[in-house]
């Protein structure tokens, strides 16, 4: 199975070239267009159980679906929101995906949730994460572009920029400077990440955007 990552970094879709016995599982509604002969089956999310506590904590949704073909064919998935996508290689490890960011995956990969903490909790991430494992290809999806850097110590992450991060890092939220320029300088509270692993951030967030559209609205 190929795959090409097409429109980056601001309307990335995915060019997947299925061939027989090839299976890509996305999240419900990621499909753009596909051949005719492409089989969709739609199913659970890990079984209904673990189906709707992902909905609830995950922010994914009830179902995804499977595509397979007979014979070549083409499969295009994208995301609703303006943005990027980066695709990773397991190989029998783990990732951790904030609410919403799952996009598709290989049979081989498994989804799951795993706890954030309260520090992610009260930073704004929510109380649970999406945790992808095992062998194969995972591609996750985020508002704006993609970038990533390897941490070694500590870092700081604006609230609301982290998309994706290894099992090795250590997250707690703090201030991003004393108490009158945190809030009065806009930034509040800080996501503050510790390595040694790799995070992956989004160049936007959900935030600025709501706070735009009310500006703009009112």
């Amino acid at each position: 199975m190929d795959a090409i990552t097409r429109n980056r970094p601001s309307f990335a879709n995915i060019q997947i070239k299925l061939q027989p016995g090839d299976k890509i599982i996305a999240e419900a509604d990621a499909m753009a267009s596909m051949s005719a002969n492409v089989r969709m089956k739609t199913r659970f999310s890990g079984g209904m159980i673990k189906a709707f506590m992902k909905r609830m904590f995950g922010g994914e949704s009830l179902f995804v679906n499977e595509f397979s073909a007979d014979a070549p064919a083409e499969l295009v998935l994208t995301q609703g929101l303006p943005g990027d996508i980066e695709s990773i290689d397991l190989k029998g490890t783990t990732l951790y995906l904030q609410p919403g960011a799952f996009l598709a995956c290989e049979p081989g990969v498994t989804l799951g949730l795993g706890w954030a903490g309260l520090a992610s909790f009260i930073g704004g991430e929510g109380l649970f994460r999406l945790k992808v494992k095992g062998n194969g290809r995972v591609w996750f999806s985020a508002y704006g572009g993609i970038f990533s850097r390897d941490i070694t110590d500590e870092y700081i992450v604006d609230t609301g920029h982290l998309v994706a991060y290894e099992p090795s890092i250590n997250i707690r939220v703090g201030l991003a400077g004393g108490i009158f320029s945190s809030f009065f300088g806009g930034e509040g509270l800080v996501t503050k990440v510790r390595g040694p692993g790799k995070i992956y951030m989004q160049s936007r967030n959900f935030s600025g955007l709501t706070a735009w559209m009310n500006a703009h609205m009112t």
